[in-house]
């Protein structure tokens, strides 16, 4: 899949960053504000041949290398998923090992992965312009992996930078923060997500929806617009729940429709004490149940999640997801 252009938001915190000095950066904010991007945009920048006050030129060797997945200054430390859906290539072992079905990709950065960033970091450059290493999502490193990181952060060797990009910064270790120049992700403004959204091909009407089901973050906006939802199906959604319509979550994984729930609950928690919806609009909601009734839901959810993406039965556990969503709806 081509990436979007780059957002003028992203474009505008890469100039900020690229003015000022540092060896790590820790870009931190919700989901779906462009942390992937704008860390991609400081080592394309940093590693570049002819980097200007904007960033890379994007012309060099170097460009053309991070565009292709071959330079051999970055190392990208990611979750073996994302690893393979944003076409970086894993190390030979561990490719090796899907390949042979030893294992599945992980969604955790693995320990291994890390103490070869670590020797990376150690060597020296191989186009003369330094190092950089890419850690995205940050938060997905476990405690093994997160202490291996941060001895090289305490010691880092003379010419090699990091940028660490998290959706959650608060379950980083602490002496990770502490060591890293924190940026906090601009939200942009709703008009500029439009144009931007628009940009890239997504009627504006349609765009408000989408980003309605994101909750105002622009790149899950544009993700769900790919995705082939639409923002009619999203609104129609929480009524559909009410009876107990499981069609109406016939082509979601059990990940997908936890998340969704989740959002629902949400929603009518907020309406429930007198707060806007983030997600839904308030038309669409049915009339909020208790909140202990809210708080139950809530928490089973969040234990859903656990096992979402390997449920035993995607079938039946999104009637179970259903059956509990409707009864919840209706437990006034």
């Amino acid at each position: 899949m081509s990436a979007a252009p780059l957002a003028p938001w992203i474009a505008a915190q890469r100039a900020t960053l690229l003015a000022q000095r540092g060896h790590a950066w820790l870009l931190q904010g919700p989901s779906g504000l462009g942390q992937y991007a704008l860390g991609l945009e400081l080592v394309r920048a940093w590693l570049c041949d002819a980097p200007g006050a904007q960033g890379a030129c994007g012309q060099c060797g170097s460009c053309h290398a991070i565009e292709v997945r071959t330079q051999a200054d970055l190392c990208v430390l990611m979750p073996e998923t994302q690893m393979l859906a944003l076409g970086w290539p894993l190390s030979e072992k561990a490719q090796a090992d899907i390949d042979d079905k030893k294992r599945k990709p992980s969604r955790e950065i693995r320990v291994e992965a890390m103490r070869e960033a670590v020797e990376f970091a150690q060597r020296t450059s191989a186009r003369g312009r330094g190092k950089a290493v890419l850690v995205y999502p940050a938060e997905q490193m476990n405690p093994i992996t997160a202490n291996a990181l941060l001895k090289t952060l305490e010691e880092p060797p003379g010419d090699v930078r990091f940028v660490l990009a998290s959706e959650a910064a608060h379950q980083l270790l602490p002496t990770i923060r502490s060591r890293c120049l924190g940026h906090t992700m601009v939200w942009p403004a709703e008009e500029a997500m439009l144009d931007w959204l628009a940009g890239q091909g997504v009627a504006r009407a349609a765009a408000q929806g989408f980003l309605r089901c994101a909750g105002g973050r622009p790149d899950d906006a544009l993700a769900l617009a790919r995705s082939g939802r639409s923002p009619q199906a999203w609104s129609a959604l929480p009524q559909a729940m009410a009876r107990g319509d499981v069609s109406a979550l016939g082509d979601w994984t059990p990940a997908q429709a936890v998340e969704a729930l989740q959002k629902l609950c949400h929603d009518l928690l907020a309406v429930g004490v007198g707060a806007a919806p983030r997600y839904f609009g308030v038309a669409d909601l049915p009339p909020p149940p208790t909140l202990a009734a809210l708080a139950r839901w809530s928490r089973a959810l969040v234990q859903e999640a656990r096992t979402a993406e390997h449920p035993f039965n995607a079938g039946l556990m999104l009637e179970a997801l259903v059956a509990r969503a409707r009864n919840t709806l209706h437990s006034r």
